[in-house]
């Protein structure tokens, strides 16, 4: 079974972003979020529409918790998305002082006792959903303004259909710049939640081990070819003609944002597994709120546009020194071409000739 990568480890203060393709992506992300927090004695609050609250309860019991006594003892507060939105939504406008009273009154009482206090809240995704992209920008600033007076673990979640158009890009853009960590859940995948969730590992066929290359380039604009020519020349020719032409966008697309917005030198890896061939690149440069360096310069036909649209997943993951930014191209064009193991088992020097 195909296993969604877990989400980022969170701590009051983050602020994660989930881009989602169907609920059960999200049952297992959001669902194992929220039994780990229950587990670990958290506070959750739960902000989200009907359906979804179903999904979550649901997820909770599969993960052996109880949510009708978790909400008994005070430990669970489940509320309506849209009902919130109205209790501060004044004539079309975000009222900030309503926001901070209902909000910060609620994650009061998901902290009673002194416990951490989980969030997961979905307000975001009904006004954006609704067409009201500004107000959904401005909420995702207003929980950036709580959490700087209130320690609390918040995730976002948006359905992937609605990141899609192109008069929304910088907004897009703007959303993942409001947050600590970004992920993307590869599609149809499921998982138990509450579960470890890793990625599968990168291995050959039949077991014989992790087929990896990893190269380091230096801070300079020839770096973004060498990168390009490193990442194809993993491939073969003819049968994976269209697997390298995909690596080869998605490899430069990176590593030019790497050079242009982090300034920074990069490592790029590249591991292949069952699922997917994964392309990640590390730099130096940390990401943090505001930091103008966000590795995803969102313009039609660049950046996270044209990465979204090849790859099955993707994510940006904060490091203790820099950040990484990964994307999987789906096991689609892995059927389709015949990934090169031989290339993966020669020497660096042997791969890049």
């Amino acid at each position: 079974m195909a296993r969604v990568t877990s989400l980022p480890a969170v701590g009051p203060g983050d602020h994660v972003v989930q881009f989602y393709g169907a609920d059960d992506e999200l049952a297992v992300t959001a669902g194992g979020y929220l039994a780990e927090g229950i587990r670990s004695g958290d506070g959750i609050l739960v902000v989200a529409t009907a359906p979804h609250r179903l999904v979550f309860a649901a997820a909770l019991a599969r993960a052996g918790i109880d949510p009708a006594r978790e909400r008994g003892a005070g430990r669970l507060l489940m509320e309506d998305a849209a009902e919130l939105l109205d209790r501060f939504l004044v004539g079309g406008v975000l009222d900030r002082e309503r926001f901070h009273s209902v909000a910060s009154g609620l994650i009061l009482s998901a902290a009673a006792g002194g416990r951490p206090v989980r969030v997961y809240a979905e307000m975001v995704a009904v006004l954006w959903d609704a067409g009201q992209v500004g107000l959904a920008v401005e909420l995702e600033e207003r929980w950036n303004g709580l959490g700087a007076l209130l320690p609390f673990a918040l995730l976002c979640a948006y359905p992937s259909r609605l990141m899609t158009g192109a008069k929304t890009a910088d907004a897009v853009r703007e959303v993942c710049l409001l947050h600590s960590a970004v992920r993307a859940a590869e599609p149809g995948s499921a998982a138990e939640p509450g579960s470890a969730a890793e990625p599968d590992s990168a291995v050959e066929p039949g077991g014989a081990g992790p087929a990896v290359r990893e190269r380091s380039f230096p801070p300079e604009l020839d770096s973004v070819r060498a990168a390009r020519h490193f990442v194809t020349g993993l491939f073969n020719e003819g049968p994976d003609d269209a697997l390298a032409s995909d690596a080869a966008i998605v490899a430069t697309e990176l590593a030019a944002n790497a050079v242009l917005h982090a300034r920074s030198g990069f490592t790029v890896t590249v591991a292949r597994s069952a699922a997917a061939v994964r392309i990640a690149v590390r730099d130096g440069d940390p990401l943090v709120h505001g930091n103008d360096s966000m590795p995803f310069d969102v313009r039609q036909g660049h950046g996270l546009s044209v990465v979204s649209q090849l790859a099955s997943g993707w994510a940006v993951e904060r490091l203790p020194a820099g950040k990484v930014v990964w994307a999987d191209l789906p096991a689609e064009a892995l059927r389709r071409a015949r990934f090169s193991v031989a290339r993966f088992s020669q020497s660096p020097a042997q791969a890049t000739r």
